[in-house]
């Protein structure tokens, strides 16, 4: 018998929960988190896979409130330059983002990016599997996280590299907000694998 493709995958209990629970978390309290948290998820990240064991991943940890506003302020115009070109995009988005008391990283204490050197064919994806480790290790640790896209553009911008100590030969690869949720997060629905091929 086949099983359904709505039912969830076989793995050990602790590791299923971790997994489904973790949602992008967009409302955060104001707890602040210490190093040996942000350590222990860095940790995390660095266990990730790497093509050829270049392990090309470096780390930038943002907790200065004044610079994660400076940097909202800074990418919001680039993100809204990029909405106006996008078919997908509304008007109500765009205004979102144009709202001067919107922030993009949703009031959360600290940013994470992960840069790395503009080398290498799987640089990026190994980027990401980091990114990926850390927000699992987040969700086990009971800490909510987020990718923030949006602001990718803006942090590769000469200015953004230079308030952030980023030397000129890394790029942000991935960013991503970590705090304590404020609240519960609505759980969205999934669509069920979609299978090209199974030769």
């Amino acid at each position: 018998m086949n099983p359904s493709a709505t039912e969830p995958p076989p793995y050990p209990r602790l590791f299923e929960a971790i997994l489904l629970a973790r949602h992008s978390v967009r409302a955060y309290a104001p707890d602040e988190l210490d190093r040996n948290t942000i350590h222990a998820l860095l940790n995390a990240a660095v266990h990730a896979p790497t093509a050829m064991h270049e392990e090309p991943w470096a780390f930038v940890v943002v907790q200065n409130k004044p610079l994660l506003k400076q940097l909202s302020d800074l990418a919001k115009p680039f993100f809204i330059e990029r909405l106006h070109h996008s078919p997908q995009a509304g008007s109500h988005a765009i205004d979102r983002f144009a709202d001067p008391a919107f922030n993009l990283f949703y009031d959360a204490g600290t940013l994470i990016l992960i840069c790395a050197k503009l080398s290498g064919p799987f640089v990026e994806a190994d980027c990401w599997m980091a990114a990926e480790n850390l927000m699992l290790s987040a969700v086990a640790a009971g800490l909510g996280t987020c990718v923030i896209g949006s602001s990718i553009e803006a942090l590769n911008t000469r200015i953004a590299k230079e308030k952030l100590d980023i030397p000129a030969e890394f790029k942000v690869v991935a960013a991503m907000i970590v705090g304590v949720p404020r609240g519960e997060t609505a759980v969205t629905d999934r669509k069920a694998p979609f299978v090209l091929a199974w030769k």
